[in-house]
């Protein structure tokens, strides 16, 4: 009877540390969406925000950078730190603080107090993010079902950034600023139990100790380099207070590389990157980030300063793009057993550059069909028939104990990218409309942001073409 029993517990023990497939998926999904909404779910609430807590104009900035350069600046640290401590440890620490971190925004009474909040936001997305992708491949064995379960993740990302808009706008117009950030609480609570009882841990078997020159290195050369980009907007890229920050960032990542050429135990080991697979993808990321992030953010400036929309009519122009994406994410891995990952990825943006090319010739009278809706949805149909091959190359190559790692890379490629990307065009639009706040200026700015988007993808199509490996496992 004794060894029943004990047989019975062992059972129960085994089915709790191997919950279904579906359900990590989910979880990780969750994670990520949340990670990836707060980006742009603030953007809508900025006037209210300055309205209740009197924020400054660079105040108002900070909302956004604040958040932004911690997600960057510590993604690489969170993802080895998953492989060392534990992926399921690293997933609930960042969900924790991330999930804190939210209710105290939401209660924010004074500018610091918010400020404050959107830093540590960042830094739990940035440990949580890295773990949500290598909870998933650890889960799913490599190839078609992987594929499927990445293109899952990569629309759950993606419609993250695309529903940022038309969920701040609707909690906004329906109860207040103060809800885009504490939406985040009840669903982070939920996800937090779920992940306590189903998730399985994992971790890298070689017994290292976290490289800490190199990450601290990495660390302050990313936020670094995140803050430089961040003032170009309101600088231009000849300030000093531009320049300063983007050199001394670029000096800590080099230093950064000296030292890991060096250690015993690498946070980034260099061979990584002669790995064809993983520094074409992260690459080719960087590319379609720079040109695909911005997207969003010009599409609602336009609909709201030319068109005329409200903020809820502005996210609820954007709901087809937003379908758009998840679909051609789902739509992906079909194509991958088809053409090969190579070829979806190039299909993938260059579809995407037709979307902008359209998008580009917009005007002060555009209809919604032929300037908003259309032209988007093929921006990111591209957008997610691209991201889905790209992220399967670059985590492909990964050994088992350095899976956080590329994940993290990913992140921070495409998180870099992005931010980069809208600093450089936020400059272009301006520079183009010369300070000018008419309808007809707006739009010559934002026409030109399209129109170097486009350039940027065709280069990027071109570059996947050449570069990226001939690889066909997802067969």
């Amino acid at each position: 009877m004794t060894s029943m029993l004990r047989a019975a517990d062992a059972t129960r023990t085994s089915r709790r540390t191997a919950p279904p497939t579906w359900l990590v998926v989910a979880l990780a999904c969750a994670g990520q969406f949340l990670v990836v909404l707060d980006v742009s779910v603030v953007n809508v609430a900025l006037p209210s925000m300055r309205a209740d807590l009197g924020l400054s104009a660079q105040g108002l900035q900070w909302v956004v950078n604040a958040y932004a350069i911690a997600f960057a600046g510590f993604m690489l640290l969170g993802g080895r730190a998953g492989d060392l401590y534990g992926r399921k440890r690293m997933f609930l620490v960042g969900l924790s603080l991330f999930t804190l971190a939210s209710l105290a925004g939401g209660l924010a009474q004074q500018e610091w107090h918010l400020l404050v909040a959107r830093a540590v936001q960042g830094l739990g997305a940035a440990v949580l993010a890295p773990s949500t992708l290598t909870i998933l491949t650890a889960a799913v064995p490599e190839g078609a079902a992987r594929a499927r379960a990445i293109a899952t993740w990569t629309a759950v990302g993606a419609g993250g950034g695309a529903a940022g808009g038309l969920v701040g706008g609707v909690l906004v117009d329906v109860l207040s600023w103060r809800w885009v950030l504490l939406i985040n609480v009840p669903v982070g609570a939920v996800v937090l139990a779920g992940a306590v009882l189903w998730l399985a841990e994992s971790r890298a078997e070689d017994g290292n100790r976290l490289d800490l020159p190199g990450a601290v290195l990495v660390t302050a050369g990313l936020a670094t380099l995140a803050y430089g980009i961040s003032q170009t907007e309101a600088e231009g890229w000849t300030a000093t207070a531009t320049v300063v920050p983007l050199l001394a960032g670029l000096v800590l990542i080099g230093a950064f590389l000296a030292v890991q050429a060096r250690t015993a135990a690498p946070l980034m080991p260099l061979g990584l990157l002669r790995l064809r697979s993983v520094s074409s993808a992260n690459v080719a990321m960087f590319l379609s980030g720079s040109a695909m992030f911005c997207m969003w953010f010009f599409m609602t400036l336009y609909a709201q300063n030319v068109l005329g929309y409200t903020p809820l009519e502005a996210g609820l122009a954007l709901v087809p793009s937003s379908l758009a994406v998840i679909v051609g994410s789902k739509l992906a891995p079909r194509l991958m057993r088809a053409m090969g990952v190579r070829h979806v990825a190039v299909l993938g943006t260059v579809v995407a550059a037709v979307g902008f090319g359209w998008q580009s010739t917009l005007d002060v009278t555009g209809a919604y069909l032929t300037s908003i809706m259309v032209p988007g949805v093929l921006m990111m149909l591209g957008a997610g028939l691209a991201a889905t091959p790209l992220a399967a190359l670059a985590t492909s190559g990964a050994r088992p104990g350095e899976a956080g790692l590329v994940s993290g890379l990913v992140n921070t490629s495409r998180t870099m990218g992005g931010s980069l990307g809208l600093a450089v065009m936020s400059t272009i639009a301006a520079a183009r409309s010369q300070g000018g706040t008419s309808p007809q200026a707006l739009t010559e700015g934002y026409a030109l942001v399209f129109r170097t988007s486009t350039a940027v993808l065709v280069a990027g199509a071109v570059l996947m073409l050449l570069w990226l490996p001939r690889r066909t496992s997802t067969n």
